[in-house]
């Protein structure tokens, strides 16, 4: 039988954008994408939280008959993996993370919000805007930035995991960033790598912080080391 591997989307995206990389792994593995709440078109009546998103998890496990997985997860979903590693262990195997950000303060956070004003989006970057229409229609991606900019708030407030929380986590993590990804710190990202029992860090030549951008060959030739 063919391992699990769960890809998690990150903020602002949908399991759409795992297309190419899921089948670059299907003949190793029995591969899962789904939308969070609030993303690709599912409905939320919910606050985003990374708790939520984690139930989301859970649920689409039940649903599945999905008992333990592996999970990759690219920025917010790898966050989103751990949170379900600390919480729930039982239903983690091994975690890889891309672009995932943890350094959340009010001023971290405020300056990611900056970036998230749809009026601006529209002025300046007229085809992300379209494409966040698409991406996640019927709803109204204005309500998707307005909801995400208060998730990160809310991370910047208090609600982001402490040092202690990756203390707990034993599973094995590898923790992977761009070099050229302008969203996410080395800094941090060894932080938490040093931080967990059975960490370590991947920095990935060239790779950009989008998902969109990264070479999916060697992301899904990585992918394929670590987990199997």
């Amino acid at each position: 039988m063919k391992p699990n591997l769960i890809l998690l989307h990150g903020a602002l995206g949908s399991e759409n954008q795992f297309s190419q990389l899921k089948n670059l792994l299907s003949e190793s593995f029995s591969v899962f994408a789904f939308n969070f709440e609030g993303h690709g078109g599912r409905a939320s009546t919910s606050d985003y939280s990374m708790e939520l998103f984690s139930q989301n998890v859970q649920g689409f496990m039940t649903e599945n008959g999905i008992k333990s997985s592996h999970f990759f997860g690219y920025s917010m979903g790898g966050y989103v993996a751990l949170v379900l590693a600390r919480n729930h262990p039982e239903s983690v195997q091994k975690i890889m993370t891309l672009g995932t950000k943890f350094d959340w303060t009010p001023e971290s956070a405020a300056k990611e919000v900056k970036m998230l004003n749809p009026e601006k989006i529209e002025e300046k970057v007229p085809k992300f805007a379209d494409m966040l229409q698409k991406r996640h229609k019927p709803l109204d991606w204005k309500e998707v930035l307005q909801n995400t900019a208060q998730m990160m708030l809310d991370l910047g407030n208090g609600k982001a995991l402490k040092l202690e929380d990756f203390d707990c986590i034993s599973h094995e993590v590898l923790i992977g960033l761009g070099s050229k990804d302008n969203m996410v710190t080395l800094e941090e990202s060894q932080l938490i790598t040093d931080q967990l029992s059975n960490g370590k860090l991947k920095t990935f030549e060239g790779f950009p912080h989008p998902i969109e951008q990264v070479d999916f060959q060697k992301l899904s030739d990585q992918i394929e080391r670590f987990f199997l």
